[in-house]
């Protein structure tokens, strides 16, 4: 069963806090290592130590690069006044021995998305890592008006930033994370020196990323930047919940240290949590009693509840009309990253044969207010219908095959004629993106070599 973290963001969140509070919190350092050398990316080192920080001790996480990849903090030297003359002209992009000198890697999605795919990572933490870098591009992308795709990366495809990103995903699956819990996230305020210029807090990366996934943003009085667009990105892409539970129990704590000083303690404190046994029970119990309620199967057959062919869902429905097919596909997007298990919409027509769309949403009994928040949020929706189902389900496991791509996620189903064997999308997905080659041809080719068969349909030896 996977665990539930909760991170404490009051000092803000950037990478290298995050990865020191995951090793902080028991991360095995000899896997991340391990992914590191498989990176294929050079120059550079990473160091881990204990520091105090405002009188408590944390983990500090530190990538040291090599003078060729080195990338200097200029955020620092303006927040604490040490900006010289001259200093940003010194690393400017272009011809010279500058240039030459400071030598700066632009690695654009699709590059970066080869050395994940390419790397001694499991596919879980592949998945993370890859979702954290789609958010920052499309922050940047709109940030400076160009389509993904062209988005080139300086700080963020940097050797230190693809280590720390890395670094968070490999812990988190090391860790067996699968909820992650992050009320609020704090800013500072003022400004900040960048490739760029001068920028207002938040940078434009971070209140893209706040803005398009609805995180929740507090402002500080904290004069100087708190989060950094990779630390805002980690918790866009991780995030279930942003609420705590009721109560609580906390299994272990993590101190990650941040490089800046500031007047805030400048840590990022992660614990790994559970529900008191007590609320545990209470709501276990009342699920019970409402199930029994409405499914009287379950009353008259006791061994129902517990088989595993059988699940319950709720389905919810909503006419939708003045609503732009973009809108409702962000919705798809954002409905199937906060748990639903299924969303699909049509056309149809309402009264007054006016045009309008029908949007159905599956989810778990225990997500229905969170997808009903979502639909209000993102929607021009002003009713929801819902139902509690239930469902039939055949029996799957999933499972890793090899193939001429490399290893790739399989998902077998149990049917009455046997076992039949199924790709999953995220798998062949990674594949297709990080070859370029078109999606259909790769899922084919997987298929083929799975059931031993050539593309007319021979047997092969």
């Amino acid at each position: 069963m996977g665990k539930t973290l909760y991170l404490e963001c009051y000092s803000g969140i950037s990478g290298d806090m995050t990865v020191a509070a995951l090793l902080d919190l028991g991360a095995d350092r000899s896997v991340l290592d391990r992914v590191l050398k498989s990176l294929k990316v050079s120059g550079f080192e990473t160091k881990i130590s204990r520091v105090v920080k405002s009188g408590i001790d944390a983990c500090d996480f530190d990538v040291v690069l090599d003078k060729e990849h080195e990338n200097h903090d200029h955020d620092m030297e303006y927040l604490h006044g040490h900006h010289h003359e001259g200093h940003e002209s010194n690393h400017a992009h272009g011809t010279g021995t500058a240039q030459d000198h400071h030598h700066h890697e632009h690695r654009g999605i699709k590059e970066i998305t080869y050395i994940i795919e390419h790397s001694a990572m499991t596919e879980n933490a592949k998945k993370i890592a890859l979702r954290i870098f789609e958010i920052l591009a499309e922050a940047e992308s709109k940030a400076h008006n160009v389509p993904v795709d062209q988005v080139h990366f300086h700080e963020v495809g940097a050797v230190d930033s693809i280590v720390d990103i890395v670094s968070v995903a490999v812990c988190l699956d090391n860790l067996d994370v699968t909820e992650v819990i992050v009320p609020v996230l704090c800013e500072g305020r003022g400004t900040v020196r960048c490739q760029h210029g001068i920028l207002p807090i938040p940078v434009p990366a971070v209140a893209n990323i706040v803005s398009a996934n609805h995180l929740h943003l507090k402002m500080t009085e904290v004069e100087g930047e708190l989060v950094t667009p990779t630390g805002a990105a980690i918790v866009a892409a991780v995030k279930t919940k942003d609420k705590l539970p009721e109560t609580f129990e906390i299994q272990k704590i993590g101190i990650g240290a941040g490089k800046r000083q500031y007047e805030c303690p400048g840590i990022l404190r992660a614990m790994i949590i559970s529900e008191s046994t007590e609320q545990v029970k209470g709501r276990d119990k009342v699920k019970a009693q409402t199930e029994e309620f409405k499914n009287p199967e379950i009353r008259n057959n006791p061994k129902a509840e517990n088989q595993e062919t059988k699940d319950t869902i709720i389905k919810m429905e909503t006419n939708i009309d003045d609503c732009s097919g973009e809108v409702l596909g962000y919705t798809m997007e954002r409905l199937m990253r906060e748990g639903a298990r299924d969303v699909s919409y049509m056309p149809i027509y309402m009264k007054k044969n006016r045009p309008a769309y029908l949007l159905t949403v599956l989810c778990h009994p225990d997500d229905r207010e969170r997808m009903e928040q979502i639909i209000f949020a993102e929607t021009t929706a002003i009713g929801i219908r819902h139902a509690i189902m239930q469902r039939s389900i055949l029996h799957r496991e999933t499972d890793q095959k090899k193939s001429s791509f490399g290893k790739v996620a399989v998902k077998r189903l149990q049917k009455e004629q046997g076992k039949v064997l199924t790709l999953e999308y995220d798998s062949v997905a990674a594949i297709a993106r990080s070859t370029g080659l078109p999606f259909r041809d790769v899922y084919r080719s997987i298929e083929l070599e799975l059931s031993g068969k050539n593309e007319k349909g021979e047997e092969t030896t």
